[in-house]
C-alpha cells in the first residue's frame, strides 16, 4: 500500500463561516471591483461594498419570509451573477443552499426538492416554475418558489427592509466551520443522486490552501476569470467562492453560444473548463484551418507546440522546435490565445482526464492547463498541477493537508479537511465510502509516483474484465478516441466478451465539414457505413490502441447514427457518460460488435 502526504499550511478553522469574506471585503476593500455584469453597454463592475448589500437586503427577505437557520434553500439558474448573489444571501440567512441543474427534469427536481425538505426555491425562469409547478403537491415541505425572471431579488429586498441589521449579523454568525453550507447532489453516472453534505469548515479548508497555491491565478493585480461551467457543479462552485475570498474578478456567462464573444471581452486571465471544452477548442480550430487550405499548417503548428512543451518539461527545448515555435507563435498560437481573450496564461481542468496529447499542446501555444483531481464529496480539488510544479499527465500533487492512499486493488483513497461529513439522510451509503477514521473511498484506480503526483487510470467500478480474464480500463482509450475531431463521444466494451470493442458518436459540425470536404453526403444514417468515415474512425482507434498492450486494444468499432447528450439523458451535466444508460439504450448495438 502506496501512500503520499503534504503538511498541512493553515490551521483547521474554529470559528467563522464563509459569509465573513464577503464582509471583510466589503469592510476593508469596498471599492474594489470583485464582480463584473454582462449588459447591452458591455461589463459594468460590481463593487465589494454593494456586493454586500446586495447580499444583505436578499438574504433579511428570505429572514422575512420565514427562512429558518438550517432551512435548505434550493437554486436552480444558468450561471449568472445572481447564482452567487442567492448564494451568499442564503449563507447570510443562516440557511443551506441546495443547487438544482437547470437542465433537471421535473422528476429529478421533486426527488432533489423532496429528499433535502427544501422550504424555499429560487428558480431562473418560467419553464423552471412551471416543472416545480407540476410536481408541487408532493413537496410538502416548500412554502416559496421565487423566479430571477420576475424580480426575486427586487421582491425579497422590498420585502426585508423591516429586518434590523442586528438580526441578519445573528444569522450570519450563528453557523461555524462543522455547520452544513450546502447540499449537492451529485449527478451521478448510475443510481438516483444523493446529496453530499458539505460544510463551511470543508470551503474554509479547501480554498484557505488552494488560493495561496494557485496565488498566480488568485493573487496577481487584475486576476479575473468568466465562469461558464454550471454552478451546480462543485468545480465552479469552488472557483466561485475562491475569487470571492481573495477578490478575483468574477464574470458569468451563461449562454455557451456566446462563449467566446464573452471571453474576448471580459478578457480572463484564467479559465476553467472540463476536458470536452479543450477537446472542441483544438478541433474547431483544426476544422476551421482545413477548411482555409491551411490544415497541413495548423497541424504542424500543433506538433512543434507538443515538442515545445515536452522540451520545457526536459528542461531543454532543442534550437529547431524554437525556431518554429517562435514563428507558428505569431501566425497560429496567437489567433488560438486571442479565442480565449487574449490574457489567459493559465486555465483550470478537471471533471474527467484531459490526456497528455492536449496538455503539452496547450501549454506550447502559452495557456499551460493545471489538470486537477478531486469528487463532490471531497469539496472539488483533492490534489492540482501547480504553476511551478506541473507534470502533464498527471492530475498533480494532493493538497497541502491532504493525503493519498494506493489501496491493494488500486484504488485511490484520500484524507484531509475538504472530505464531505457524509450523504444526507444515506448512513449506509456513507459507511460504503468513508472510513471511521476520514479515509475516503473515491471508487477512482490510480497511482502514486515517487514525487507525490498522481495519475488517474479509470474507474474501479468500470474495470472491464475479458472472457481471457484481462483487466482493460476504457478511461484511457476512450480519452484517445474522442481526441479525433470526427468524434463525440465514445464508450469501450467488452465485459466477459473475447476482446474490446467500440461505439462511436460523431461530432455534427466536424461530421458537416468532413462532408463538404469529401465530397459526401450531409446524411449521418448513410456515412455511417462509408468507408472513408470508417476509414477516418479507424484511425482514431488505432491511435488509441497504442496506448495499450494488444490483449487490451479495441478489434471492433460501430459508429452510431444517434448523439449522446445531457438532454437525452446519456450524459451527466459534466458531460460523463453514464454508461449503464448507454449500455441498455444500446444494448443490441454491442451484441452486433461480437
Amino acid at each position: 500500500m502506496r501512500e503520499y502526504s503534504t503538511p498541512s499550511t493553515m490551521e483547521p478553522p474554529t470559528s467563522g463561516n464563509l459569509t465573513d469574506d464577503v464582509v471583510t471585503n466589503a469592510r476593508d476593500h469596498g471599492s474594489d471591483e470583485v464582480f463584473s455584469r454582462p449588459g447591452p453597454d458591455g461589463w459594468t463592475g460590481v463593487t465589494a461594498a454593494r456586493f454586500r448589500d446586495e447580499v444583505a437586503a436578499v438574504a433579511q427577505g428570505l429572514i422575512a419570509s420565514g427562512i429558518e437557520p438550517g432551512d435548505r434553500v434550493a437554486l436552480i439558474s444558468k450561471t449568472r451573477y445572481e447564482w452567487t448573489l442567492f448564494d451568499y444571501a442564503i449563507w447570510f440567512a443562516g440557511a443551506v443552499t441546495v443547487p438544482v441543474y437547470e437542465t433537471s427534469s421535473a422528476e429529478q427536481v421533486q426527488w432533489i426538492l423532496e429528499d433535502s425538505g427544501a422550504r424555499a426555491v429560487v428558480a431562473e425562469t418560467p419553464e423552471h416554475v412551471a416543472r416545480i409547478t407540476e410536481v408541487r403537491a408532493d413537496l410538502t415541505e416548500l412554502n416559496h418558489v421565487w423566479s430571477l425572471t420576475d424580480n426575486a431579488v427586487d421582491i425579497l429586498s422590498r420585502l426585508g427592509q423591516d429586518i434590523p441589521e442586528a438580526t441578519l449579523e445573528e444569522r450570519r454568525t450563528a453557523a461555524g466551520p462543522s455547520d452544513l453550507a450546502t447540499l449537492i447532489y451529485t449527478s451521478g453516472t448510475t443510481g438516483r443522486p444523493k446529496g453530499c453534505m458539505l460544510t463551511h469548515g470543508n470551503f474554509m479548508v479547501e480554498l484557505g490552501v488552494a488560493v495561496g497555491e494557485l496565488d498566480r491565478l488568485f493573487e496577481t493585480e487584475d486576476s479575473s476569470t468568466l465562469l461558464f461551467l454550471p454552478l451546480a457543479h462543485v468545480f465552479a462552485r469552488i472557483i466561485q467562492i475562491g475569487c470571492v475570498k481573495s477578490r478575483t474578478r468574477l464574470g458569468h456567462s451563461a449562454d455557451i453560444k456566446n462563449l467566446v464573444a464573452d471571453l474576448q471581452a471580459f478578457r480572463p486571465t484564467f479559465v476553467l473548463a472540463v476536458p470536452r471544452v479543450f477537446e472542441k477548442v483544438f478541433n474547431t480550430a483544426s476544422q476551421r484551418a482545413t477548411a482555409d487550405g491551411r490544415g497541413g499548417i495548423f497541424d504542424r503548428a500543433a506538433e512543434v507546440a507538443m515538442a515545445y512543451s515536452r522540451g520545457v518539461e526536459k528542461g531543454k527545448v532543442p534550437f529547431r522546435v524554437r525556431a518554429q515555435h517562435a514563428v507558428f507563435s505569431r501566425l497560429v498560437y496567437g489567433k488560438l490565445r486571442d479565442a480565449l481573450g487574449g490574457r489567459c496564461e493559465y486555465a483550470v481542468s478537471g471533471g474527467a482526464p484531459l490526456g497528455e496529447r492536449l496538455g503539452h499542446f496547450y501549454r506550447g501555444i502559452g495557456v499551460t492547463v493545471l489538470e486537477g483531481y478531486g469528487l463532490t464529496e471531497t469539496t472539488a480539488a483533492l490534489t492540482v498541477n501547480l504553476p511551478d510544479a506541473v507534470k502533464i499527465g498527471t492530475v498533480g500533487r494532493p493538497l497541502p493537508g491532504t493525503a493519498v492512499r494506493v489501496a491493494e486493488d488500486g484504488e485511490l483513497l484520500f484524507q484531509g479537511g475538504q472530505v464531505f461529513t457524509g450523504y444526507w439522510h444515506e448512513d449506509q451509503a456513507t459507511a460504503e465510502v468513508l472510513e471511521s477514521d476520514g479515509w475516503f473511498h473515491t471508487g477512482d484506480v490510480g497511482e502514486v509516483d515517487d514525487e507525490g503526483f498522481v495519475r488517474i487510470t479509470g474507474r474501479k467500478k468500470e474495470i472491464l474484465v475479458t472472457a481471457g480474464g484481462k483487466n482493460v480500463a476504457p478511461a484511457v482509450l476512450e480519452d484517445r478516441v474522442r481526441a479525433h475531431a470526427l468524434v463525440d463521444q465514445c464508450l469501450v466494451v467488452g465485459d466477459g466478451q473475447p476482446f474490446i470493442a467500440a461505439l462511436v458518436t460523431l461530432d455534427r459540425e466536424a461530421l458537416d465539414a468532413w462532408a463538404d470536404q469529401h465530397g459526401k453526403t450531409h446524411k449521418i444514417e448513410q456515412l455511417v457505413d462509408d468507408p472513408d468515415l470508417n476509414a477516418a474512425i479507424q484511425d482514431a482507434v488505432d491511435d488509441a490502441n497504442r496506448a495499450v498492450s494488444k490483449a487490451e486494444s479495441i478489434r471492433k468499432f460501430r459508429i452510431l447514427v444517434d448523439e449522446w447528450t445531457e438532454e437525452g439523458g446519456q450524459l451527466t451535466p459534466s458531460l460523463k457518460l453514464k454508461r449503464n444508460v448507454v449500455m441498455r439504450e444500446n444494448k443490441d448495438d454491442v451484441a452486433g460488435l461480437y
